[in-house]
């Protein structure tokens, strides 16, 4: 967990959210982005992170504690005066005007002049590529291009903070992963401070500096994208996200830096102890899938190893997701690349798997 420090440019500090007074929705949020950063809120449905981009935004009201931009208090300030730009789901254009009016209309707003209002229209379509459509009503365009044209209205008066909404959320796969990358660079080259909310983990992944993993009001953790995949502090984030195999047992010892577990199953490994300290305590263990290994020569001296049983082998054409019945569990999911060196199981087959103990996580049961 992230202290709230005096210099990041967007600070919430022992932020509580309650719409009833009594439940709270968001719990003590303490959180620090710095200027220029990609943050990206990630979490189920109800866990908190819609609310705070709200409050930041100005739409909801901290119950609690302080929500600070650029160093300044901004509770007590209205939406329109803190100089934000939001992009929603539903693009929330105005279908009367055309698009060139529609990105005019934040900056009449605030007074620009005509001809400096022409200019900053015009730069805001060229940074999302459509110079050529100033002219026409949303509803003549895709989603796609009225997503764009939301992405540019957010821009055109050049904010420092831009909040985000699962902005992509109605758009099909492929454009979706090319829209992740346009905003991802777009925020860098312009160095505008994002706050991003999805509930999509690939999404979280692909685009951020950094991710909040949000559960039940609270950051569960805060890490840059490889380093909440790779190392996951808690059960809810390793299950959350990516694939990942867990396994129920019971810690035998734990001594230099290596926790031997029993699974319930009453096989015995080794695994890194995360947030377990003591003999007796019940842990859940996570390995991720591409971690497990089953050709004989491709396993380490030190891997660990177990007894298995094919149930499904997938062909999915980069790799192959095998499916096993692993100590005690019928859904043990391993995953390899397709290499011409890289056999392909048979459903019934008996194989040996294995890993390497510093790729298992002993975590909260």
């Amino acid at each position: 967990m992230t202290n709230a420090s005096e210099n990041g440019f967007v600070v919430f500090d022992r932020v509580q959210k309650s719409y009833d007074g009594e439940t709270l929705v968001v719990k003590d949020l303490n959180l620090s982005v710095g200027r220029g950063e990609f943050l990206t809120m990630l979490g189920p449905s109800g866990s908190g992170k819609t609310t705070c981009l709200m409050m930041l935004a100005g739409f909801e009201t901290a119950t609690h504690g302080d929500i600070l931009l650029g160093g300044k208090p901004i509770n007590n300030i209205p939406p329109h005066k803190r100089g934000i730009g939001m992009v929603f789901q539903n693009y929330a254009l105005f279908p009367h005007m055309t698009i060139a009016e529609n990105l005019s209309f934040p900056l009449e707003v605030r007074k620009i002049g005509k001809s400096e209002r022409e200019e900053k229209v015009t730069r805001a379509l060229g940074m999302v590529q459509m110079e050529t459509f100033g002219g026409r009503r949303p509803a003549q365009l895709s989603g796609g291009q009225q997503q764009r044209v939301a992405l540019a209205r957010a821009l055109v008066f050049e904010p420092e903070l831009v909040l985000m909404d699962e902005p992509l959320g109605a758009l099909d796969k492929q454009l979706r992963e090319h829209m992740q990358f346009e905003i991802t660079n777009l925020a860098h080259e312009l160095g505008i401070t994002t706050v991003y909310v999805t509930h999509d983990q690939t999404e979280a992944l692909t685009m951020s500096d950094n991710v909040a993993v949000f559960d039940d009001g609270r950051i569960q953790q805060l890490a840059a994208p490889d380093k909440l995949y790779e190392e996951p502090e808690n059960s809810f984030v390793a299950q959350f996200i990516g694939e990942n195999n867990t396994m129920l047992g019971t810690i035998q010892s734990v001594e230099n830096g290596v926790a031997v577990v029993q699974l319930d199953s009453g096989d015995l490994i080794d695994t890194k102890p995360i947030n377990v300290s003591k003999p007796g305590e019940r842990t859940r263990v996570s390995i991720r899938p591409e971690r497990v290994e089953f050709n004989k020569d491709r396993l380490h001296a030190d891997a660990h190893t177990l007894k298995a049983e094919v149930v499904e082998f997938i062909y999915m054409g980069d790799i192959f997701r095998t499916k096993l019945k692993v100590a005690g569990l019928d859904d043990f999911i391993i995953k390899t690349r397709n290499a011409p060196d890289q056999r392909r199981l048979q459903p019934g087959e008996m194989i040996e798997i294995g890993w390497m103990p510093e790729d298992c996580r002993a975590l909260d049961a």
